[in-house]
C-alpha cells in the first residue's frame, strides 16, 4: 500500500504543467518563452493563442513547433469557444505575453491565479487603459524618470491592477530616447520573465 502511494505521488508530481500564451504582437516574449521551457520535462508550452491573425507570434510559434489559435474579440469574450479549446488543449496556466485584450472575467474565474501578466513598466506608474508597447516608454521619458523597468502580476478584472509577482528595474539616462528606454526594458524581459513564469509555477502546482 505504502508502495503504491508512492507511485501515485511522484506521478502526481511529475504531471506535465500545459500553459497556453496569449500574444498580439511580434512575440519576441513568447519565443523566449517556448525556448526556455523547450527541454523542461515539466512544463510544456501546449498552445499560443492571439487576437490578431497577422501577429508574428503565431509564426514564431509554429517555427518552434507549438500549435497557435486565432480567437478574434468575439470569440474571446465567448466562455462558450475559449472554455472548451482550452480544456481541449489541456490548458492549466495562462501566460499573458503582449496581449492587448482585456481578459474576460469568466477566463479569470476559471484560471483563478493561474493568469500571469508581464509590464513594460514599473506598476502602479504607467498602468491602465492605454499603456501599453511604446505608449509606455514614452510615458516614462516625457516624466523624466530615471529608472524603468518590468512587472509580472497576476490577472484580475482590473487591468494592470492585479497582485506583483516581480519587479525589475534598469537606470535610465537623462540622454536615452524612447528607443533606448524600450530595449533596457526589453532587456530584462528576455533575461528574467521565463525565470519568473518558472517560479511561479513551481509554486502553484
Amino acid at each position: 500500500m505504502v508502495f503504491f502511494l508512492l507511485i501515485r505521488t511522484f506521478a502526481h508530481e511529475m504531471k506535465t504543467i500545459n500553459i497556453a500564451i496569449f500574444v498580439s504582437g511580434s512575440g519576441t516574449n513568447c519565443e523566449n518563452l517556448i525556448k526556455y521551457f523547450s527541454g523542461s520535462e515539466r512544463v510544456n508550452c501546449a498552445l499560443v493563442i492571439s487576437n490578431k491573425a497577422d501577429a508574428y507570434a503565431l509564426v514564431r510559434a509554429e517555427r518552434l513547433g507549438v500549435k497557435t489559435a486565432v480567437v478574434p474579440k468575439a470569440q474571446l469574450n465567448d466562455a462558450n469557444h475559449m472554455l472548451p479549446l482550452l480544456r481541449d488543449n489541456d490548458i492549466h496556466f495562462i501566460v499573458l505575453a503582449g496581449f492587448l485584450p482585456l481578459v474576460p472575467d469568466f477566463l479569470i474565474d476559471a484560471f483563478l491565479r493561474r493568469i500571469v501578466n508581464i509590464h513594460p513598466a514599473l506598476l502602479p506608474k504607467f498602468g491602465g487603459k492605454g499603456m501599453w508597447g511604446h505608449h509606455v516608454h514614452e510615458a516614462v521619458k516625457a516624466a523624466g524618470e530615471t529608472e524603468t523597468g518590468m512587472t509580472v502580476h497576476w490577472v484580475t478584472p482590473v487591468c494592470d491592477g492585479g497582485e506583483i509577482i516581480a519587479q525589475y528595474r534598469t537606470p535610465l539616462l537623462p540622454t536615452d530616447t524612447v528607443d533606448d528606454i524600450a530595449e533596457k526594458e526589453h532587456q530584462l524581459e528576455m533575461r528574467y520573465f521565463p525565470l519568473v513564469v518558472e517560479k511561479v509555477l513551481q509554486e502553484t502546482f
